[in-house]
């Protein structure tokens, strides 16, 4: 039987004295060992405190934390087999990239020489071979991320935790670092506990997500099921911006919605329901169609490869990102809109 590598079990935060508010309400989770747990959810939710509760930088009010199946809710940071990637990268300005990556195991009284060659195998690993006497100053935003990871995975930590770790990276850069994170992380067999706000961030490195809400757990589950059968409006429009429609159910595997009708579960009986739309779902033509849904566009953006539009229509205005970039619409051109099957889901009410 696998060990979980990180488990909460109730764990509650509240800041100031007992009556004050909780930020965090009573939550329990785990993340099985050598796998990637991603805690998304928006600026405020309590994502970080939960992160910096399983560091030991915070005290839970109340619970446990376990890690590899021990309780370590007491211990300090340095007893617990932990190491953290932080947003800033933290790394110490009139230091070489060796003497960063080395420093943990030189406060831990590692003898020199073996610092020195544990330094240079993770800085080898996360592909900074060369790097020894660079400054911090004199590195780009990536090379400074892969200086943070490298200081981290020198202390051979049993869990790695990563608070925002791409945020301050260029949209090519993010790209390419979350690839590396993950590929090292399964390379390595790591437990990793990462918290973003970023939901394509999320999606691509995780093999769970936990997405948070006002302090609570709102759903867990794998990126497909989070993305394809949210539990809740607050999910449906927090992973993939999709925008929710009253709709009926016909009762007989089909739905309508407004002039459109789309296929449903077999099981889903007749009478109103909530569907979730996501922008990629909506299928786009200039000319008229029986059935379809008449729209004018109000506004459009051309991306290179898709466009965003804003078109309104009798179900009011809706959000659509249409992967054809030519012919480029303009706003007042009269469409009709269908629905796919990818990207509509069914919402409890």
């Amino acid at each position: 039987m696998q060990v979980p590598g990180i488990e909460l079990r109730g764990v509650t935060k509240r800041y100031g004295r007992a009556g004050a508010p909780l930020v965090i309400h009573g939550i329990d989770f785990t993340v099985p060992g050598g796998s990637l747990t991603t805690i998304l959810g928006p600026s405020g939710c309590g994502k970080t405190t939960v992160l910096r509760m399983i560091a030991g930088l915070e005290s839970p009010s109340a619970g446990q934390v376990l890690i590899d199946g021990l309780d370590v809710t007491l211990l300090p940071p340095a007893q617990r087999g932990v190491s953290m990637v932080f947003q800033s990268y933290a790394l110490f300005p009139h230091m070489s990239v060796l003497d960063n990556v080395r420093y943990g195991l030189d406060v831990s009284g590692v003898a020199a020489a073996d610092a020195r060659r544990r330094a240079q195998a993770a800085m080898a690993g996360v592909g900074l071979e060369g790097f020894d006497a660079r400054l911090p100053s004199e590195l780009s935003g990536g090379q400074q991320q892969r200086v943070a990871l490298a200081r981290a995975l020198v202390l051979e930590p049993r869990v790695l935790l990563f608070d925002e770790p791409l945020s301050n990276l260029d949209a090519r850069l993010r790209r390419s670092m979350r690839e590396e994170i993950r590929a090292l992380q399964q390379r390595l067999n790591l437990t990793v506990a990462y918290v973003t706000h970023d939901q394509s961030e999320a999606l691509a490195v995780s093999d769970e997500i936990i997405v948070m809400d006002a302090g609570r757990i709102a759903q867990r589950g794998t990126p497909q099921q989070l993305y394809e059968r949210p539990a809740s409006e607050f999910v449906a429009g927090f992973m993939g911006e999709a925008m929710l429609f009253d709709a009926q159910a016909l009762g007989n595997g089909s739905a309508r919605l407004g002039p459109l009708q789309l296929a449903l579960p077999p099981h889903v009986p007749a009478g109103p329901l909530r569907l979730a739309v996501r922008p990629e779902a909506w299928r786009l033509s200039r000319d008229a169609k029986a059935g379809a849904l008449e729209a004018v566009v109000g506004k459009s953006a051309y991306l290179g490869s898709t466009q965003e539009l804003t078109v309104e229509t009798a179900l009011g205005p809706i959000f659509v990102v249409w992967p054809e970039p030519e012919p480029l619409l303009s706003a007042g051109e009269r469409v009709w809109l269908e629905l796919g099957t990818h990207g509509v889901s069914l919402v409890p009410r």
